[in-house]
């Protein structure tokens, strides 16, 4: 139930290899046994992308890989925190004395955010301090939420070292706003993924509030995830934060052109809620008010009838103001074509026609176009991993994640599985020597696994 606390699961580290690798390092570190582990998985994103913080529904899974920490707690009111890999160093610092530099997103930052949201939830006035090495099996900047986990994780942390509990919802919406401390304007599908997800089912999560409903895959088909090793960091790059604000401004002028209370509304779901209307409404609205050419400052100044000083401190944000043009038409129409395959991938699985997987592959494969162009959030190599995919037996493949790099994820006919990881390994990973090192993470068969949890030695 998503009103529940995360679990709290017994486990031997004795019957673990890595709980017993992490134990055995945390022990090195720190001198003494943790006192307690826990675990956020990362997720694959089927279909629904860039739509979240549109405020639509989204239809992820949670994927095996995920962030595991060990933990103890100390008097000092100090926060010491170890990686096993060794690309990140150690950091520590008095936990009264938290900063976040969102000009450089090192991995510490993200532990911190989510140590950061509990604390001022609760306004935690002497929190003890934590010792906690971590472990993670998602690849980094991937597309598929390894940073997200972190802060998911860090939270879980927090909350069981100062003896609170929240719900999975609550958790999963302050890990959301929490992560805006390094610059991330997301809108709360990979929280809510990782604290609601159970084992063998993907799910339609629904914001405002937050809430999830079961969605069972149909038989005959895997999804398989493939990297490009092409790296993008959300919080590192501006295109992130420029798309969702062109979102917000499609979604100012499209309210304003229809009458509503522009100033009030931020999301382009809100418009349409508001509005009354089907989303193949929204989308003639979109063809009929906005136009392709992209628009400058002065013209949705000229739009919203304000001054340009107007719009850059009360829409723009800090890390957009600096930003000369915006493509409102091809945000909007991504949006709501992507909001309506989301809600068609759902009916199809819940009501398994004979054709199933053909048709959610056919989803997948539009939800790619869009997002390559009309969003364009893809890349080149994204863009050849895809269609390599397709040619290896694929029914459907697409860009997961906000894109620029990371994953694809391809619906595969259970017998063409063998056959399709062998020609995509050819065609793609060994015909470049950096791609062929990464393979064995890059390239694996994925199903529905369970959410974030505590986890206590027996």
């Amino acid at each position: 139930m998503a009103t529940n606390p995360p679990p709290k699961l017994q486990v031997r580290s004795s019957e673990n290899d890595r709980l017993k690798r992490l134990k055995e390092t945390f022990i090195s570190k720190f001198g003494l046994a943790p006192v307690f582990y826990a675990r956020a998985p990362g997720r694959v994103n089927l279909i629904g992308e860039h739509i979240d913080y549109c405020g639509y529904a989204v239809l992820p899974m949670a994927i095996e890989q995920d962030i595991l920490t060990a933990v103890s707690l100390n008097k000092t009111q100090v926060i010491q925190l170890a990686n096993t890999n060794p690309l990140y160093p150690d950091f520590t610092s008095r936990i009264s004395d938290i900063h976040i530099d969102k000009t450089k997103p090192l991995w510490h930052y993200y532990f911190l955010c989510g140590l950061k949201g509990i604390q001022e939830h609760f306004s935690l006035a002497c929190p003890p301090g934590i010792n906690c090495a971590v472990d993670g099996t998602i690849p980094a900047s991937s597309g598929l939420s390894s940073s997200s986990a972190m802060v998911c994780c860090a939270g879980l942390v927090t909350l069981e070292a100062n003896k609170k509990t929240l719900s999975k919802v609550e958790l999963a919406e302050i890990c959301a706003s929490c992560e805006r401390y390094i610059g991330t304007e997301g809108g709360g599908m990979d929280q809510s993924i990782s604290f609601l997800a159970e084992q063998g089912t993907a799910k339609l999560i629904e914001f405002n509030p937050v809430r999830a409903t079961d969605v069972q895959l149909p038989d005959g088909a895997v999804f398989v995830i493939a990297n490009c090793c092409v790296e993008m960091n959300k919080a590192a790059t501006s295109h992130f934060n420029i798309r969702v604000m062109e979102c917000r401004l499609a979604a100012k002028l499209l309210s304003k052109a229809k009458g509503l209370d522009w100033k009030r509304l931020l999301k382009l779901g809100d418009v349409h809620k508001e509005a009354g209307v089907t989303l193949e409404e929204m989308l003639a609205t979109v063809e009929e008010l906005l136009h392709p050419e992209p628009y400058s400052q002065q013209e949705i100044c000229q739009c919203l009838g304000i001054t340009l000083e107007e719009l850059c401190t009360g829409i723009l944000s800090q890390n957009t103001q600096d930003v000369t043009t915006f493509k409102l038409y091809q945000r909007a129409k991504h949006v709501y074509s992507e909001a309506a395959r989301v809600l068609e991938f759902k009916d199809i699985c819940d009501q398994t026609p004979a054709k199933a997987v053909q048709l959610l592959g056919e989803l997948m494969n539009q939800s790619h176009v869009s997002c390559r162009d009309m969003y364009e959030c893809s890349c080149p190599e994204l863009d050849q991993l895809v269609d390599i995919c397709l040619q290896s037996g694929a029914v459907g493949s697409r860009l997961t994640g906000a894109g620029w790099g990371g994953c694809t994820v391809s619906m595969v006919p259970n017998d063409k599985l063998d056959s399709f990881l062998s020609n995509v390994r050819e065609s793609y990973y060994k015909t470049d020597a950096r791609r062929a090192a990464l393979e064995t993470q890059s390239l694996f068969v994925t199903k529905p696994g369970g959410g974030a949890a505590v986890l206590l030695e027996v």
